[in-house]
């Protein structure tokens, strides 16, 4: 009796038969194809890896000039050299956790909640200014210094602009609904912040969400007006500031000759001149224990120069104007007005910061109170700004995630075969024979 079981074997006296692969149809090698596209495109590979460059580089160029500009005064006020550092360390830890965050979140998610957003930041702004830690005649930070307000409001108003203006029913060029009300958004905003008071952060919102209105589609009817309206209200607020008068006065002084220019500018300007075109070296610096005002905040853009000359300090220059570059980039391939305008926003925050304390550093503008961006030892200021960076990622993740969706690869399919094959790209009908009885 034979085993039904048991394997039927082919006689070898039987002639051999060809047997052709089977091949799967053709949506099933499609499906499988795109299930093997999905599983590679993994929360590393959307990435943008030249922003993580450049990012890594500043905050690692950061950590380095803070100890350098930190350690002596470190060691005398907390008996420690790398307490300063590890403090700095800490923020950077978790400012780097925000970046990861926001750069996974949803931006639909960040368009729905923009509006919250920027209550939260009003709201923060006026608590501060009835509960505030009142330093040197200032009412900038809650919670012992620990979060300073002003800084949530320069991301806030980022998002909220970009929101409204990466609406479809909004229209940017009317006055009643699109010059009238940005006005009064950044007044409200920018009006709470220099009654802290902070000049400075003011300036930093007004420029970006300045730049960001025009890039939304302002005529330069509205930009005359809006930089006429900035023109008055400085005219208006100086009396009120005395020292923002003085701070122009000796910057109008210090164009002719800069030692009559403010003490924090001409301290900045010596470091960078004793530098020289290739610096002293890491560390061995000497005007930050000599008279240079914040050495590791404000004034640490003259410690680089001074430590590793024009020539290093042209380097980090030329890293934020790749940053700048490569933020418009993100933006450009942004699959919606609202990424896009995210992006820019966020590009446009960062540059400007930098640019401006560079700027005072070489006695370019009036003395502000700006920290360098991702360098300058910082609590709020440098989460916030990784934060912002962490949304600049999620826009180009979400920009690689919709270029490699299913629809955009068949259409991509699609073209190829029509384009390099030269067939066309319009779907056969079916060859099967319909039998009619």
């Amino acid at each position: 009796m034979t085993d039904q079981t048991a394997p039927q074997f082919i006689d070898d006296d039987l002639p051999a038969i060809a047997l052709e692969p089977v091949r799967p149809k053709r949506g099933v090698a499609d499906a499988g194809t795109r299930i093997v596209a999905e599983r590679k495109l993994t929360f590393w590979n959307t990435l943008d890896k030249p922003m993580l460059i450049i990012t890594g580089m500043l905050l690692a160029l950061g950590l380095m000039m803070v100890y350098s500009s930190t350690f002596d005064w470190s060691l005398s006020e907390f008996g420690s050299e790398t307490r300063v550092l590890f403090s700095h360390i800490q923020n950077v830890v978790i400012g780097i956790v925000a970046m990861i965050i926001f750069s996974r979140v949803n931006l639909r998610f960040i368009r729905r909640i923009a509006l919250i957003v920027m209550l939260m930041a009003i709201s923060f702004l006026i608590a501060v200014l009835i509960f505030g830690d009142d330093t040197f005649g200032a009412r900038r930070a809650l919670i012992n210094g620990r979060f300073q307000p002003s800084e949530f409001a320069e991301l806030a108003i980022i998002i909220y602009m970009a929101a409204w203006m990466g609406s479809k029913n909004v229209r940017v060029r009317s006055f009643t609904y699109g010059l009238l009300p940005f006005l009064v958004l950044v007044g409200i905003v920018t009006g709470l912040v220099v009654i802290q008071p902070d000049l400075s952060t003011a300036v930093t919102i007004f420029i970006t969400s300045g730049i960001m209105f025009f890039l939304a589609g302002a005529n330069m009817r509205q930009v005359g007006i809006v930089l006429g309206t900035l023109f008055l209200a400085g005219m208006l607020i100086l009396p009120f500031f005395p020292y923002a008068k003085t701070r122009i006065d000796a910057y109008m002084a210090g164009i002719t000759d800069p030692t009559q220019a403010s003490w924090h500018t001409q301290q900045a300007l010596i470091a960078i001149y004793y530098g020289g075109w290739t610096g002293l070296g890491l560390g061995t610096g000497q005007s930050k224990f000599q008279g240079l005002p914040a050495p590791h905040t404000d004034s640490i853009f003259a410690v680089i120069g001074e430590e590793f000359g024009v020539i290093g300090a042209v380097v980090v220059i030329g890293v934020y104007l790749v940053f700048c570059i490569r933020g418009f980039q993100i933006a450009r391939r942004a699959t919606d007005a609202f990424s896009g305008l995210i992006a820019s926003g966020v590009t446009i925050w960062v540059t400007s910061k930098a640019v401006l304390n560079i700027a005072v550093m070489t006695n370019l503008v009036p003395a502000t109170g700006l920290p360098l961006p991702l360098i300058s030892f910082g609590g709020s200021s440098l989460v916030v700004i990784l934060a912002g960076i962490g949304l600049l990622l999620a826009v180009q993740r979400q920009t690689i995630i919709k270029e490699n969706s299913p629809e955009r690869r068949n259409a991509r399919a699609n073209d190829y075969s029509g384009g390099r094959d030269r067939r066309s790209s319009v779907p056969r009908t079916s060859s099967r024979r319909v039998h009619t009885s």
